[in-house]
């Protein structure tokens, strides 16, 4: 599968140096299963940080240094790491079935999803994977022909569409897509599918509703 939308060039660098908060990496690197020009891009900016950490010096590191790093390993998530080679993510064209990096963190398929009401049509499922980082990552399904509420971003935010799709000012959102936004973008996705559009969010920050309706309701929500 070959996305339309794809990682910004900041976020394909963020990316491949291991930038990226867990949540972050959790989208980019399922955005990177079902796109191979992300992965491409973010195999030649490993390639090209590897040839600038060749140039670099070499310093002394501390004895601790390699048991600390196998730790920090093993508290991530299995196959979520930021850096991780995107060559071993499999391509993947079934809409009913949750990319590698995803089922990582979410072990049942995605037509046994749970899901918590949040809005008319609007269905989210909450998925934890580090706590200390403040930010959020979660999955969202909207209903055919619903509009979620225009809004704008505290921070960063990628939405990946992983069945259905959307469109709005930005254009065309379809499985495999990823809008990779930050805080100066404000839009109003409408469903243009005939099933629900399922995606995967990561936020660095609240959602910014314009609606005084939608900003009343939004700490009870959680989006």
């Amino acid at each position: 599968m070959t996305a339309n939308h794809h990682l910004d060039d900041a976020s394909i660098v963020r990316y491949a140096s291991g930038d990226f908060s867990t949540e972050f990496v959790v989208v980019s690197a399922s955005h990177l299963a079902m796109c191979s020009v992300c992965r491409k891009a973010v195999a030649l900016a490993e390639t090209a940080g590897g040839t600038y950490l060749d140039t670099l010096d070499t310093v002394e590191l501390a004895d601790d240094a390699l048991p600390a790093l196998m730790q920090r390993l093993d508290d991530e998530a299995a196959g979520t790491t930021a850096g991780a080679s995107p060559a071993a993510l499999p391509e993947h064209g079934q809409e009913d079935t949750l990319p590698l990096p995803l089922r990582r963190v979410v072990s049942t398929p995605l037509d046994a999803i749970s899901w918590k009401s949040v809005g008319p049509g609007i269905h989210k499922h909450d998925i934890q994977v580090n706590k200390e980082t403040g930010q959020s990552l979660f999955m969202l399904k909207i209903a055919p022909g619903k509009k979620v509420p225009e809004h704008g971003h505290g921070g960063g935010e990628m939405t990946l569409v992983l069945s259905g799709s959307y469109r709005d000012d930005l254009g065309w959102f379809g499985p495999g897509d990823i809008a990779d936004l930050d805080e100066h973008v404000q839009h109003q996705p409408h469903v243009d599918s005939i099933t629900p559009c399922i995606c995967l969010v990561a936020t660095e920050a609240p959602t910014r509703f314009t609606g005084w309706i939608s900003r009343i309701v939004q700490p009870f929500v959680g989006i």
